[in-house]
């Protein structure tokens, strides 16, 4: 394959595949963006149009059976990546899935099993590149000692508006097509474990707030996934994450992450910027984050690279994406239960 092109297939182009795969896709030498199977036959030609490519076909099993196809990039909804996953790999063809990687830990770890058997095939999750500006950065000085050893995490990302009872419904707040998966929790573990590593043990409690919402048809719908959320966390180096992720906290502080160590502390403001002090200083100073130094947007660059076996993936393996499922769904159990849930499940 290093010497040959690749043609990829997209199921699934809403917003970020159109957004940002297609751009990177396009970006890679010996690429083609050969096909696209979209949730209709006019929605898929319209992608077709817009971004010039030559296969439109009316269904997804559709395009699995074109043999000229190399890989699969699948943009749809987390309800459906199981699914879609395991055929792409059954039909011998790389795999990029978007994240959330899917609705339940089972699912994952069946998409993980599948994986496994076809060792021949490159799986990639698309990675959180929330915090790609400073993820360098963190892991950088929290390896070279300078906070010592760590003993707390604090996440917290808040919306800063109120909540509306009866807002329209997004495929997010909606179980059936999101699963276990909360708000934009599984983002901020998934960056969390890049410098901190993972969690072993999860309490929480949520609340819903917003309980009623209006589907597409204009018809109330009851809505089972938590708008306000609290977590409490053992990690696997002996440090407590507190974590919190709410959309109903109305002129809220916004994100913020501080790391405490022994001998000193890290703290990551709404913009990025990244403060530190250490013991025996009076107060936090922003920490310098060369632009050249951080890391940047090349998922579908990596993506081709794996398959042509020059490179690695690094982010994100299905083995993450199972690990941040199955925190997800401690989370919920956590929740509905009172207890504290161990992980691995």
């Amino acid at each position: 394959m290093a010497s040959e092109g690749i043609r990829l297939g997209l199921i699934g182009a809403g917003k970020n595949t159109r957004d940002r795969h297609i751009p990177g896709f396009q970006k890679v030498d010996g690429l083609e963006i050969a096909a696209v199977a979209n949730r209709s036959r006019g929605s898929s030609q319209a992608v077709a149009d817009q971004f010039n490519i030559s296969g439109v076909y009316d269904n997804w099993q559709e395009l699995l059976e074109d043999p000229s196809i190399d890989a699969i990039c699948i943009g749809t909804w987390p309800y459906m990546h199981r699914t879609l996953v395991l055929a792409s790999l059954e039909a011998g063809k790389h795999v990029l899935c978007e994240a959330r990687m899917a609705t339940t830990a089972a699912e994952a770890q069946e998409m993980l099993d599948a994986s496994r058997e076809r060792p021949d095939l490159v799986t990639q999750i698309v990675p959180s590149p929330l915090t790609f500006k400073i993820d360098r950065l963190l892991q950088g000085k929290i390896a070279e000692g300078y906070i010592g050893d760590i003993i707390g995490v604090n996440v917290q990302s808040l919306g800063n508006t109120f909540m509306n009872q009866g807002e329209e419904m997004h495929w997010r707040n909606d179980r059936d097509l999101s699963g276990f998966n909360i708000l934009n929790m599984g983002i901020w573990y998934e960056a969390m474990i890049r410098w901190v590593g993972r969690a072993t043990k999860v309490s929480a409690m949520t609340s819903i707030n917003v309980n009623k919402r209006k589907d597409e048809d204009g018809q109330m719908v009851n809505i089972s996934i938590p708008d306000h959320v609290n977590i409490i966390a053992e990690l696997a180096n002996g440090a407590q994450a507190n974590m919190q992720f709410s959309a109903v906290t109305g002129l809220s502080s916004g994100n913020g992450v501080w790391i405490y160590g022994s001998e000193g502390t890290l703290h990551v403001d709404g913009a990025q910027n990244v403060y530190g002090g250490k013991r025996g200083d009076d107060k936090l100073a922003e920490i310098p984050n060369p632009e050249e130094d951080r890391a940047i947007w090349r998922v579908e660059e990596e993506f081709c690279n794996a398959i042509r076996g020059t490179e690695k993936i690094t982010r994100t393996p299905f083995e993450v994406g199972l690990h941040y499922m199955e925190f997800t769904e401690a989370v919920t159990r956590s929740a509905q239960t009172g207890q504290t849930v161990a992980l691995p499940l």
